[in-house]
């Protein structure tokens, strides 16, 4: 036994072991220096924005694109902030992995059959194994929803300085959002490698247009829209991307949701040109409800009934969970309840206006260029589903006054609003058909054709489309 107090082990140190420890030193360091920089992510993947640091990743399909599928650009419309208007987000360093796609906003699955959920599916939000037919609200949507995606190509630096296409999703305002397949513009970003596209959620439905007698603000997905534009404005920058070549870009309610915010913020756009993809804001207006009775009916039904008190009925509305009220309207809707209930918007003269001829007429709208497009046969989609008679489809006749009055005489109007004041437009019909989407004759070029052959987002469309024909990074910024 050692004398007391002696060390258990006594180190006998030599110069020859001391160069050996610290030879085996260095060669650790080395080591988990090796280990430490495989196992952190690339730093071309992580971009640090004013609101946080977010590490993307590469697509699955083409490595030289990077994407970042969630970011938020506001609080979460949840609580004490449902129905009301966007809360920016404070600056942050915390650090996010942006991996999976957001929820898109609440919207419900439908239990009736349509072209929708049997023949072009991938046109919807991803449902994660959910049924398109599930008749209950959307397992991938959440009220918590606020958010953006960016697809860049992958070799870009924050200097780079490439235009920028920011895209609103359509839907008639009642769906829609980020996560559909058919919108993922990863080939599109691949083929060309030197721009960037950049899509949003927003509020929809009643979430987004709640026409509620106890609120200020009523067109709150409008408002999302431009806190996302503004969001984007501040940061792209650190993604690769130039604030000052900034196109907005939509198609359906998305195009007339990009022509409202042109004639709203027409003074402070902060984009630099406009693409309508089968939409504007000359398009048919939704009904009015001056005495806000939609909102009030399903408050009743949700045991919200306080009809002479504006207050209450809105604080007992917001206690109530969202399934609850996309489910209420799902049914109603899904059953032909009439009358029917709206939420798509309302004319407040703020965000929405109620005469776009006499605005266009006195110049309040931006004075950017723009290209407005339809497509041969829009309304062939958006016609009641031909559930006994697939092989003819709807009549005909019927599909084009549809296709004339809600998509080519806006369109029409749009641009002679335009012309009258100097301002470059561009016009195009889309009227090609390629037969593995359009898997019914009948269908033809119908509503969101046009959109899959400009995004790339369908392999044979892809390799038919020549290079000459991107216009949307390029044609409309200098």
């Amino acid at each position: 036994m050692p004398p007391a107090g002696a060390p258990i082990l006594a180190p006998v140190v030599t110069q020859y072991n001391m160069k050996l420890q610290l030879g085996c030193l260095a060669a650790s360091l080395t080591a988990c220096l090796v280990l430490c920089q495989a196992a952190t992510p690339d730093d071309n993947l992580r971009v640090r924005t004013q609101t946080g640091v977010f590490t993307g990743l590469v697509n699955e399909q083409y490595s030289n694109v990077r994407e970042f599928r969630t970011i938020p650009f506001a609080q979460p419309p949840i609580g004490s902030r449902r129905w009301l208007p966007p809360q920016p987000l404070g600056p942050s360093g915390q650090h996010f992995y942006s991996y999976r796609w957001p929820s898109v906003c609440p919207q419900f699955a439908r239990k009736n059959e349509s072209l929708w959920s049997n023949n072009i599916t991938d046109f919807s939000p991803m449902t994660y194994g959910q049924s398109l037919l599930a008749g209950t609200m959307m397992q991938s949507s959440s009220e918590d929803c606020l958010y953006l995606a960016i697809w860049t190509p992958r070799n870009v630096s924050a200097d780079s300085k490439l235009p920028v296409a920011i895209f609103i999703p359509g839907g008639s305002f009642i769906n829609g959002g980020v996560s559909i397949n058919y919108q993922v513009p990863a080939s599109f970003i691949s083929t060309h490698n030197d721009v960037i596209v950049v899509s949003m959620n927003y509020r929809l439905n009643i979430f987004g247009f709640p026409k509620a007698a106890g609120l200020e603000d009523q067109n709150l997905g409008m408002l999302d829209n431009r806190a996302a534009v503004e969001w984007i404005y501040n940061n792209i920058g650190a993604f690769g991307g130039d604030q000052e070549r900034m196109i907005l870009w939509g198609h359906s309610a998305g195009a007339v949701a990009v022509d409202i915010y042109n004639y709203a913020y027409y003074d402070s756009p902060l984009i630099k040109g406009l693409f309508l993809m089968s939409g504007t804001a000359a398009v048919p207006p939704p009904p009015e409800d001056p005495k806000f009775s939609n909102f009030t009916f399903v408050a009743k039904a949700v045991g919200c009934d306080f009809p002479d008190d504006p207050a209450a009925e809105l604080g007992c509305m917001r206690q109530v969970p969202a399934g609850l009220l996309t489910n209420i309207l799902g049914d109603y809707a899904a059953n032909g309840t009439k009358p029917r209930l709206n939420f798509q918007g309302v004319k407040d003269d703020k965000v929405y206006y109620g005469n776009y001829t006499t605005r266009a007429a006195k110049g309040l709208l931006a004075k950017i260029p723009a290209i407005i497009s339809t497509t041969a046969n829009e309304q062939s989609s958006l016609a009641e589903y031909p559930l006994r008679n697939l092989t003819d489809g709807p009549w005909q006749e019927a599909v084009t006054n549809g296709t004339i009055n809600t998509f080519v005489c806006p369109a029409l109007n749009t641009t002679a609003w335009r012309s009258r004041h100097g301002l470059n437009t561009y016009r195009y019909q889309f009227a090609g058909t390629i037969s593995a989407l359009t898997p019914l004759a009948w269908m033809g070029e119908f509503l969101l054709s046009t959109a899959i052959v400009f995004r790339h987002t369908y392999p044979a469309a892809s390799r038919r489309l020549p290079r000459r024909r991107r216009t949307y990074g390029h044609g409309l910024v200098p």
